[in-house]
């Protein structure tokens, strides 16, 4: 009898740490980074998009945010909404030599957006929502990389860029995805920016292009647009854990089985 108690007991130990090892895989996987959403629009079109950003540490807040535009693409117009608790800061810069962008000669662009002075704590998140447009044809992807520095002065550099066909960098940066306005997967079309009045000056004092853009945001820009995504992932990885759990339970009640039939009877 000790003989078969002795052997069950270590694997039921095996398992549980399997368990455990398997939630401390899926907690690190849930782990988010800064990312800019929705992941993709349309080539050519305006889009309103949200840089979405967490707090990862568990004992800083987080009181500045700074995205920076690529600039070989630069965009005509860069429109932000005001953020409750946060100062914008929109910085444009002069190219280094015009740009061609739908029709328009660009001698100038946003470079850089800087938000500061709010607080995001632990355990929280924020979205920064901009509008955008018109989006490059010439490429798949617009490459956004952002700083975030916490109250305690510690910066994480979001600003590795992801390879086609690699794994996820350490510190990725955010990605639009740009897809071809006629597939359907692209958001905020050229038709409705091309139909729209053209943008007045942003609340931060920075200035609209001259080109059209369309704002489809709405609401006091606090930062709620995300949360079905955040959602989303919470329940896959809590099924995951139940799923987990269930098969750890199941290899128990084998092995329990096991040793029961294997007893001699009383």
């Amino acid at each position: 009898m000790n003989t078969h108690r002795s052997s069950v007991l270590p694997r039921t130990a095996v398992l549980g740490g399997l368990t455990a090892s398997c939630l401390a895989l899926l907690v690190g996987t849930a782990h988010a980074h800064v990312s800019v959403q929705p992941g993709e629009a349309a080539k050519g079109g305006y889009s309103s998009v949200v840089f979405k950003v967490p707090n990862e540490r568990d004992d800083a807040g987080t009181t500045k945010v700074e995205v920076h535009f690529p600039s070989d693409r630069p965009l005509a117009s860069v429109l932000t909404r005001p953020v409750p608790g946060w100062k914008t800061e929109v910085v444009r810069s002069e190219l280094d030599k015009p740009v061609d962008s739908h029709g328009k000669k660009l001698t100038e662009a946003v470079t850089r957006i800087t938000w500061s002075g709010g607080t995001i704590e632990p355990g929280s998140y924020q979205e920064f929502p901009v509008s955008i447009g018109p989006l490059p044809e010439d490429t798949d992807r617009m490459v956004f990389k952002a700083l975030q520095t916490y109250e305690d002065g510690e910066v994480v550099r979001w600003i590795e860029v992801p390879q086609e066909g690699g794994e996820e960098p350490e510190s990725p940066a955010p990605v639009l995805a740009l897809t071809d306005a006629g597939d359907g997967h692209g958001h905020g079309g050229t038709d409705d920016a091309a139909d729209a009045p053209d943008g007045p000056d942003a609340p931060d004092g920075s200035k609209a292009s001259d080109a059209p853009g369309k704002n489809e945001d709405s609401g006091d820009g606090s930062g709620t647009a995300a949360q079905e995504p955040a959602a989303d992932n919470t329940a896959r990885a809590l099924g995951a854990v139940g799923i987990l759990v269930g098969a750890a339970g199941v290899a128990f009640g084998v092995l329990a089985g096991r040793r029961r039939g294997s007893s001699p009877s009383s």
